[in-house]
């Protein structure tokens, strides 16, 4: 599945719309979150996660979907289960963030 792009205008609407969503927060000057670019690709490919949405957010210019989450550091994903919040993280490790994966229960 594609990776979607979200911002303030559209954010709630993308948790709306997806039962399971991992959302990527990064910043056009971060280096590691261009380097987790392609992994999180081919984890939203990954057959075992067919049914959760991977979701882009630009930190910088996405104040509201930042709050949301409680971004303190990037890149830094969050995990939503029916539009609520179930855990976050901040890493660029790959093993990191499948685990966070994990605790949607899918």
């Amino acid at each position: 599945m594609a990776v979607i792009k979200a911002t303030d205008s559209d954010f709630n609407d993308v948790l709306n719309a997806n039962q399971n969503v991992v959302v990527k927060y990064y910043a056009d000057w971060c280096g590691n979150c261009r380097l987790f670019s392609p992994k999180f690709k081919r984890m939203s490919d990954d057959e075992q996660f067919t049914n959760i949405a991977f979701v882009d957010v630009n930190a910088e210019t996405s104040p509201e979907a930042r709050k949301l989450a409680g971004v303190t550091n990037l890149p830094f994903f969050a995990v939503f289960k029916g539009g609520q919040l179930v855990d976050t993280i901040a890493a660029s490790k790959e093993d990191a963030v499948r685990s966070l994966i994990h605790k949607l229960d899918v």
